[in-house]
């Protein structure tokens, strides 16, 4: 047995993240029975153990622990296929609209870059409509996965570029953004270890995958949260030079010596042989 159903690894991959037979049948909508005798068909079919099942609860075999990260990518790609195949057919439809390529990008990132991009773009003969999809931090890469998305703009080494094909686009330094007035705005240049432990103005934390890291900064959840904790004088963030293009008059941006840079690229789905989005990689790459 060498295939697996969309519907088993949706089962499956319910009860490997919540690792709880309740919880998971809850998220699908169905009675905990059937559910568990799927999983025992599915284990049968496959001839190992997915789970270990005891009093303390539930947890992954090391087969379990594959399929869990294989079956998130099968997963993923079918999703894919399904919305972008639905946006070209669209396209081809009688009276349906032109051709549509959605680009994901961090709010308030790369501002002047993606506004030239778009311009120049547009000007191109034949050009696709262009959806701009605004994604919290580091949400470019599941977008680009899960078909949300046809092309992205990442950042390194914040994002991972891992099984896309991209092209490096700019280069730029990283600030810190304190709030307005505080001690360190007098400085003209700040480094990491400067800003790593202010007295009552801990770094920002952002979710990397879907966790956050440890630390006493506040938990961030898009770009309109933490321009206000900043105003406020609650926190405090390192992000790439292009950010002043959002900055409050309530923020004052000072820049970092010892950040590594960041780098600018426009990414896309290895496997893509969309001629629209070949025509936006080369306007790209010739800004």
């Amino acid at each position: 047995m060498d295939t697996l159903e969309t519907r088993e690894l949706r089962y499956f991959l319910a009860v490997a993240e919540e690792l709880h037979f309740g919880r998971a049948a809850e998220r699908l909508g169905m009675a905990q029975p059937p559910l568990s005798r799927a999983i025992q068909q599915l284990e049968r079919r496959l001839g190992v153990s997915l789970l270990e099942r005891n009093r303390r609860g539930v947890s992954l075999t090391g087969a379990g622990e594959v399929l869990l990260h294989e079956g998130r990518a099968a997963l993923d790609a079918t999703t894919a296929a399904v919305r972008r195949t639905r946006r070209a057919g669209g396209a081809d439809g009688p009276g349906g609209p032109r051709n549509r390529l959605v680009l994901a990008v961090k709010a308030g990132a790369s501002h002047e870059l993606l506004h030239k991009l778009l311009d120049a773009y547009a000007a191109e003969p034949d050009a696709a409509e262009i959806e701009v999809l605004a994604s919290g931090m580091c949400e470019q890469e599941e977008m680009l996965r899960d078909g949300r998305a046809d092309v992205a703009l990442m950042h390194k080494p914040f994002n991972s570029l891992a099984g896309f094909d991209s092209e490096e686009l700019m280069t730029e330094g990283q600030i810190a953004i304190l709030p307005a007035g505080h001690p360190l705005t007098a400085r003209k240049t700040l480094c990491l270890a400067d800003i790593s432990d202010i007295p009552d103005l801990p770094l920002a934390r952002w979710p990397r995958h879907g966790t956050y890291p440890p630390g006493p900064g506040p938990e961030i959840h898009d770009q309109t949260q933490l321009a206000q904790l900043i105003a406020l004088g609650r926190t405090a963030a390192v992000l790439p030079e292009s950010a002043r293009a959002w900055l409050w008059a309530e923020h004052t941006a000072v820049p970092l010596t010892d950040a590594p840079p960041v780098v600018t690229h426009i990414a896309w789905p290895a496997h893509s042989r969309s001629l629209a989005l070949a025509g936006l990689i080369h306007t790209a790459t010739q800004l």
